[in-house]
């Protein structure tokens, strides 16, 4: 193996393992530093503050996983997230929520029928490649590869908040990827998509040897597969769970409902036809009339700041909040407050999965300004691009080649070619943007809204520390979103407010219901659970509230709702269980200690769980540690005196329902009789060992 491809193989190693302790941010930092498997044991506190790992939390984590690989060398990284095998012992296996994908190429058999066997195996071989690349990308594992079908799974063995979404997103690239491929003269290939979502077993290891494979059970492969069968060639059908988490994302074609086989019931499908032109992710994801409650003051500060900047005395505002908050719900109603004022309005949006392509906010709100379209020519985008650049610039000399270049549109000799070096090229774009920004302050005010930087690329955060520092001096308002673990470098600047979101106390909540409710009351027992769940999280609000007045659970009965039942503890709704599934899976080495923990109840103590976890004492506050920095739990005092308690009840919920019932039973078996022998007896030792012993 050459150095180069050993570098190669390095760089993945250590991307998969900052993405498995949930720091995939600081990827591109430790490339750029040629930090490989040789260097990373060795990094100290200082090289990680060096490398800008500015939280103390993430440096924490850091060293205590760096300690660990000093025993245990890194593992070679494959193009999937493979369940972890190598302590020798079985993956436990658990309930979660899985999006499931089955691709087919169509008209293999006639290929087969027609082709040399060994030209039908290079032309699968390729198919196999560029599905697994496809997939991969897209943050799914390919499960299984079934002749020319290919099984692959989002939301596991690590959960993502946007798992259904890529899942779509990566059926209509195949549809594009696999027909380039090459299979001979007048032949194109084509592919055919099945895609759907729920609960499911996932982890069972069966077979044995080569043909081990770990399994998932439940009715959502079965559907996938048979709605694969459904599609009609080159289309993605996906079953009415899935639409439903996705909004307006895409623009769809309602197929009806249809019988399918295997499946008892009548299945409502769609053909997704291709992303929407809506171009909010907060408008597609919550289409609601739900209006913004508890909120005053912070939308009274936007409109302050907003009619500052209006008279040339630009701002800055920073939201920060954890996610569901409102951040982006706050930035919308400022905006729909703006109504017809006279203004110019920016969106960006950065994505989780294009953190390391640079600039990736900017080329797609440019592709949008411009009104791009699939079926464009080059020419015709270029003529697009030339318009959009022409409302703020004067001389697009230098504009129209630097940008269409960041859009990979040619541009043939219409423009002189810029002979720059890749450093000076990047300068020049980055300083032809925030020009692009005072052209359009000077001929109206501004409004620019950058949503969740926290995952922004390296340069993306270059473009903005240049915009933020010319900001004040335009008439521009630049409104910044982000999650509490990213520090952002700006604060202190004169311009700059931070902007802090808070929980909504109950009352607040309670009005919430009611206008999900539509104004109709809920039986005090649900309506307590509601507020005593949700925490305060405006969104979990919204979505469990909904969740129940479409489980059936209660009746309308015109003024109010009627309970058809006892009350039962509310389940999580389908619309959160990847996004709580993703904050524990970011961290999978602590997710045995959060369901223990998440058994014994949303607040628990260091003695209780030291005797019921099969651990030992350092690797236990290790693990807990690590859910303190990632803000799962909360400590309240020092081991072993210590009691915690879990930021959300939700996420405890989310913790406990990965569990299989015969695991649930031994946890609460052990945890009763440990209980139990100490109000007896007052002993603190745990009489399993003891009888062990």
């Amino acid at each position: 193996m050459s150095s180069a491809t050993c570098a190669c193989v390095n760089a993945v190693d250590i991307c998969a393992w900052l993405r498995g302790l949930g720091l995939e941010r600081y990827e591109q930092a430790f490339r750029d530093n040629a930090i490989d498997e040789a260097i990373l044991p060795k990094l100290t506190a200082e090289d990680l503050k060096d490398l800008g790992v500015t939280a103390v939390g993430h440096r924490r984590i850091l060293l205590d996983a760096i300690a660990g690989l000093r025993a245990e060398p890194l593992r070679t990284a494959d193009h999937s997230v493979v369940p972890d095998r190598s302590s020798g012992k079985a993956p436990e296996a658990e309930r979660r929520q899985l999006t499931v994908m089955f691709a087919d190429l169509v008209g293999s058999t006639a290929l087969s029928a027609r082709l040399d066997p060994e030209e039908l195996r290079d032309i699968i071989g390729a198919y196999h490649r560029r599905c697994a690349e496809v997939i991969s990308g897209s943050g799914g594992f390919v499960a299984k590869y079934l002749g020319d079908g290919v099984l692959a799974y989002f939301g596991y063995p690590q959960a993502h908040e946007e798992d259904a979404e890529q899942a779509v997103r990566a059926g209509l690239a195949l549809i594009e990827v696999v027909a380039k491929l090459d299979a001979g003269p007048a032949t194109s290939l084509q592919v055919r998509v099945g895609i759907a979502t729920g609960l499911v077993v996932v982890g069972d290891l069966l077979g044995e040897g080569a043909a081990q494979e770990q399994a998932v059970i439940g009715e959502t492969p079965n559907l996938a597969a048979r709605l694969q069968g459904l599609a009609e060639p080159n289309t993605v059908v996906i079953a009415d769970g899935t639409r439903r988490m996705l909004g307006g994302l895409f623009d769809y074609c309602d197929l009806g409902t249809l019988p399918v086989a295997g499946i008892d019931y009548p299945v409502q499908l769609w053909r997704v036809l291709g992303a929407s032109l809506i171009g909010s992710r907060f408008e597609a994801l919550r289409a609601t009339s739900t209006p913004l409650i508890g909120r005053e003051e912070e939308i009274a500060l936007l409109t302050r700041r907003w009619e500052r900047a209006k008279a040339g005395d630009g701002s800055v505002v920073l939201i920060v909040g954890e996610p569901g908050i409102g951040k982006s719900r706050i930035a919308q109603t400022l905006l729909e407050q703006l109504g017809e004022e006279p203004h110019t309005r920016l969106r960006y949006f950065c994505s989780p999965h294009h953190q390391h392509s640079a600039l990736y906010p900017s080329i797609t709100q440019l592709e949008q300004a411009a009104g791009f379209r699939r079926e464009d020519t080059a020419e015709t985008r270029l003529d697009k691009l030339v318009a959009v650049l022409a409302v703020a610039n004067q001389e697009l000399s230098e504009a129209v080649p630097l940008l269409a270049d960041l859009l990979s549109v040619p541009i043939a000799d219409r423009y002189p070619p810029l002979n720059f070096t890749p450093q000076k090229r990047k300068q020049k774009t980055l300083q032809m943007q925030v020009a692009q920004v005072e052209g359009l302050a000077a001929r109206q005010p501004l409004l620019m809204l950058w949503e969740d930087i926290h995952w922004s690329d390296p340069t993306t955060l270059e473009s903005l520390d240049l915009l933020i520092d010319r900001a004040a001096t335009l008439r521009v308002l630049i409104i910044l979103t982000f999650r509490p673990e990213f520090t952002p470098p700006w604060i202190g600047r004169p311009h700059v407010t931070l902007l802090s979101l808070n929980r909504l106390p109950p009352r607040h909540r309670a009005e919430m219901i009611a206008h999900v409710t539509g104004g109709k009351t809920l039986p005090p027992e649900i309506a307590n659970q509601i507020i005593d769940r949700t925490d305060g999280v405006p969104l979990f609000i919204e979505e469990l509230t909904k969740s129940v007045v479409e489980s059936g659970w209660v009746t309308d009965a015109g003024d109010h709702y009627s309970m058809n039942g006892p009350a039962v503890p509310l389940a999580i709704p389908t619309t959160l269980q990847a996004s709580l599934l993703a904050r524990l899976d970011r961290l999978a080495p602590t997710r045995e200690v959060a369901q223990i923990a998440a058994t014994l109840g949303r607040q628990f103590s260091h003695e209780l769980i030291s005797a019921v976890a099969d651990m030992s004492q350092p690797q236990l506050e290790g693990i807990l540690e690590q859910l303190i920095c990632a803000e799962l739990v909360f400590r309240r005092g020092t081991p072993p005196d210590a009691t915690y308690t879990f930021k959300h009840a939700l996420v405890q919920d989310a913790a406990y329902s990965t569990l299989l019932r015969p695991r649930r039973q031994q946890l609460h078996g052990r945890i009763t009789i440990l209980v139990f022998w100490r109000k007896r007896t007052g002993e603190r030792t745990d009489p399993l060992k003891r009888s062990a012993c």
